[in-house]
């Protein structure tokens, strides 16, 4: 089982079990409970499409409940819509594990509308549990979700005359979450779509998009001849493109894609993790943007667009687009919405800016006792081809205008993440070479 700020993951049923469902639920309703912060008592519940979610919906409620704290179950829902709902109830439990294969689960929490930060969750483990004599109650809503995407658009300039673009898309949710909701979505922005695993817990495809090669979805677009078509993880929050020739976008791709419309509707201040392509600040400069970075993973973006005031941002190595006026969160929804309604010249000078560089990600597996270690010996190896080393998460050795390598510590298993930008000619080289070192220094030193 996997600890750390996106929650609690693990296989179920072998290194995760009920026991740990109702033990952290129990914990985290004791948090609410004893935290001043956190003014409403109530905890909001939604689930992905699983076949262990419903299971674990349940213990999850009974747990909350068993604390003296009402619930407000969403049922199956995305994970934008829980972060939505728990603007309005305060807090909440998502059952899922988003993009990892079916037979993983979990639970990510929620206070005041956002995912918990390092702290917090160091406060949820250390909670002392009680019985009580009164127990909370169950109650059942729907989420608005739907209609507050909608007012968002037409508010910002997305929609023309309450109408999204004339493109008719492709949607393959994976049969996830948003499978059901589909319909009342893109209906809503009177948006013309094809669906193919549609289903809620049937798909033909893996749970994460941004691995799949969404062979399913590029002959969709390309039969239909259909100008986009969108990928969803399980839960929502994860979003890949196809584009019209049926070919599927890399992450940054998408993310710039998300970050050059709200651009040209008026977004200035933007927060992208350290590991994301550097098309996405060429992008925000050209245009007349600001950008600072974050530590990678989710809440630490969401963190840094809190600090900084920012209209937006995300992450490349994920395709992760966060609007936190809206919802903090990673919001695929939201983002093949903004995508959708994004003008051909834009979405063409996406294309080109983000041909001149090329990006690999991979990672090393090396026991994590000598993760720092291998990192400080890499950085004296790597010193002299750099211009700048930046050691905001990892170490990030700037090479030239257009090539960087960013080496860091897993914060889930035991291993060193690489990822790698350079011209497109040249990032395999230098990915070989830096793999190579760090392979190197780690047999000399274990």
């Amino acid at each position: 089982m996997k600890i750390s700020i996106s929650g609690i993951r693990g296989i179920y049923g072998h290194d995760l079990n009920l026991h740990n469902i109702l033990n952290f639920s129990r914990l985290f309703a004791c948090f609410i409970i004893n935290n001043s912060t956190i003014v409403e008592k109530r905890c909001l519940i939604a689930r992905d499409t699983r076949p262990s979610s419903d299971i674990i919906h349940r213990t999850v409620s009974a747990a909350i409940m068993e604390q003296g704290i009402d619930v407000i179950d969403l049922g199956i829902a995305p994970t934008p819509f829980a972060f939505r709902e728990s603007t309005r109830y305060g807090n909440a439990i998502i059952v899922t594990a988003s993009h990892n294969p079916l037979e993983w689960n979990g639970l990510k929490f929620i206070i005041n509308g956002r995912g918990i930060f390092e702290d917090e969750l160091e406060s949820i483990q250390q909670q002392d549990t009680f019985y009580n004599t009164e127990f909370g109650k169950l109650f059942h809503i729907n989420s608005k979700y739907a209609f507050d995407m909608l007012e968002l658009m037409r508010k910002n300039g997305y929609l023309a005359d309450g109408r999204n673009n004339t493109r008719t898309i492709g949607i393959d949710p994976g049969g996830g979450a948003i499978s059901s909701f589909i319909p009342q979505l893109y209906d809503s922005l009177n948006q013309k779509f094809f669906t193919i695993n549609d289903i809620a817990g049937i798909s033909s495809r893996s749970p994460d998009p941004t691995t799949d090669d969404l062979f399913e979805l590029r002959k969709l677009v390309l039969s239909e001849k259909l100008e986009l078509g969108f990928a969803f993880d399980m839960d929502a929050d994860r979003l890949v493109v196809v584009d019209k020739k049926g070919n599927k976008l890399s992450t940054d791709l998408t993310l710039l894609l998300c970050i050059a419309s709200t651009l040209s509707h008026g977004a200035k201040r933007f927060v992208v993790s350290i590991d994301t392509s550097n098309a996405i600040e060429q992008m925000i400069s050209q245009h007349g943007g600001t950008l600072k970075h974050s530590k990678v993973g989710e809440a630490n973006v969401v963190k840094r667009l809190i600090e900084m005031n920012a209209d937006a941002g995300g992450e490349g190595s994920s395709a992760g687009f966060i609007m936190p006026k809206f919802n903090m969160c990673r919001d695929g929804i939201l983002a093949s919405a903004i995508i959708s309604s994004l003008n051909e010249d834009l979405f063409d000078e996406c294309i080109q800016i983000a041909s001149s560089c090329s990006t690999i990600r991979s990672k090393v597996p090396i026991e994590s006792n000598f993760h720092e270690s291998v990192i400080e010996k890499f950085e004296e190896k790597f010193k002299e081809k750099s211009y700048q080393i930046i050691k905001m998460d990892g170490t990030k050795i700037l090479i030239d205008d257009i090539s960087w390598v960013l080496i860091r510590s897993s914060n889930t298993e035991h291993a060193i993440r690489v990822s790698v930008e350079s011209a497109p000619e040249k990032v395999q080289p230098i990915f070989n070479d830096v793999k190579e070192k760090v392979q190197s220094i780690y047999e000399k030193i274990k």
